[in-house]
């Protein structure tokens, strides 16, 4: 095929065998690191070219490294950053100093690819085998940041860790968020499990960074670490308070640092869950020496689309990629206390592989008008079933409940502003797919509801 736009590039990525549409468990064919450490020595290395911050965990992974961009950014670097999934336009995965790439480069770079690519032959025991559409996004965001000279580069794994094609780099310094149960088919059916699996982005020598995390998890990685000569900072003992509030204007968040230190910040990203992903990346920031006056107003200005993001009024809509149970959690309870008040609606759906039970209860908690919708077609999920759950919890329940299935999510956005009031408000979120396709169609019905409009 030609390439002559970034369509073109998206289409040829997506000609390669896509795991990220699987939830089949690992197999040694399919994920693994030689072949991607063939692929980038073939394509000469150009992870080589640049300073990096690996970073790895369940949840706060991409609004903790848009931070880290942000400020370093503001600090006068050229500054890459690496993050999946895209929630509407696939350049979201790739970003120059807080915007999109140009098209020219986006288009110039992906013809380096390709032809680089018709010429890379990979064989094992099994016969030959091609890239990985991730692996080959993952070598041209690499190609993307060394042909526009970056200083650095902020990089989020794909899936777990050890065999994800961003673990075939040596970073700076290795950055671990916290870690739920997510992704159990592939990546472990207990913490621990999880835990191990994404450990192993953690280098010999290299400094690693660990958020707040349960017991199981930090054992796991202060092993890691110590086996690696790592030397380890933990948030937890670096900072002495964390505080924070949402409000109308975004998040107000209070740092007491061990030091002494104290720093207030309103974050534009609300949610309880930004203050501990911005003080994860503050650690970071402080330790490495990458901080001045300029930082804290970077962070503060810093927003990435699908984190508990706003996108009308009267009532208002918001979209967010909240999918495991502790981010869902720390999300309605944010929700809540700006929207205590009026008869609220929530656009719900979640993938195959989560845990449902737990999070629809968390939803029946805060909502009684609950409408199921599909969280794309990228990956495998099941809403009927989600839906038959949703009814049957319900009716254990003394409230009375109003809950629908309706899978298109422009019906679903549709249905929600007709049964929700202009001072109550919808959330949308289980799903980065969801809040994505949902925020599509808003844009494409938003011409209705102008006057609503944030």
């Amino acid at each position: 095929m030609v390439i002559t736009c970034f369509d073109d590039v998206v289409r040829f990525m997506e000609s390669f065998p896509n795991l990220e549409k699987q939830t089949t468990h690992y197999t040694t064919r399919t994920y693994r690191l030689d072949r991607m450490h063939s692929l980038l020595a073939y394509l000469g290395n150009p992870e080589l070219s640049f300073k990096k911050i690996h970073l790895a965990g369940s949840k706060g992974k991409g609004s903790t490294a848009s931070y880290l961009a942000s400020a370093l950014t503001a600090l006068g670097y050229k500054t890459g950053l690496y993050l999946s999934p895209h929630l509407v336009d696939y350049r979201e995965r790739f970003s120059l100093s807080g915007t999109f790439f140009s098209d020219d480069l986006l288009v110039q770079t992906g013809k380096e690819l390709q032809i680089l690519v018709q010429g890379f032959h990979f064989t094992d025991q099994w016969g030959e085998t091609n890239p990985t559409t991730f692996e080959l996004y993952t070598a041209y965001a690499y190609m993307l940041f060394k042909n526009s000279a970056c200083d650095w580069a902020v990089i989020e794994t794909g899936l777990g860790g050890r065999l994800d094609a961003t673990n075939t780099i040596t970073a700076e310094a290795c950055v671990l968020c916290p870690i739920e149960l997510e992704h159990t088919k592939i990546l472990g059916d207990t913490i621990e499990k999880i835990a191990a699996e994404k450990s192993k982005i953690i280098k010999n020598g290299v400094p690693t960074f660990i958020g707040f995390e349960e017991e199981a998890a930090m054992s796991v990685f202060l092993a890691e670490a110590k086996a690696m000569h790592s030397p380890t900072y933990l948030l937890s003992e670096s900072i002495k308070e964390l505080s924070s509030k949402t409000t109308t204007e975004g998040e107000l968040v209070r740092y007491q640092w061990k030091d002494g230190t104290e720093e207030h910040l309103l974050l534009s990203m609300r949610g309880s869950v930004q203050a501990q992903n911005s003080a994860l990346a503050l650690l970071v920031l402080r330790t490495l020496g990458l901080y001045n006056e300029k930082v804290i107003p970077a962070i503060e200005k810093n927003q990435i689309p699908g984190r508990f993001q706003q996108l009308s009024t009267s009532p208002c809509l918001y979209v967010d990629g909240a999918h495991t149970t502790h981010s869902l959690k720390a999300l309605l309870s944010s929700f809540s206390s700006l929207h205590h008040e009026g008869t609220n609606t929530i656009i719900y759906g979640a993938l195959e592989d989560k845990d449902h039970h737990h999070m629809a209860n968390l939803v029946l908690d805060h909502f009684q008008q609950i409408i199921i919708s599909r969280p794309g077609t990228y990956k495998k999920s099941d809403i009927a079933s989600l839906y038959a759950l949703f009814c049957d919890l319900a009716r254990k329940r003394s409230q009375t409940y109003q809950i629908l299935l309706v899978e298109d999510n422009t019906q679903a956005l549709k249905a929600a502003y007709s049964m929700t009031s202009n001072s109550s408000a919808i959330m949308v979120c289980g799903s980065f797919y969801l809040a994505g396709g949902v925020k599509a169609a808003f844009e494409q019905i938003r011409s209705t509801y102008e006057s609503q409009l944030a």
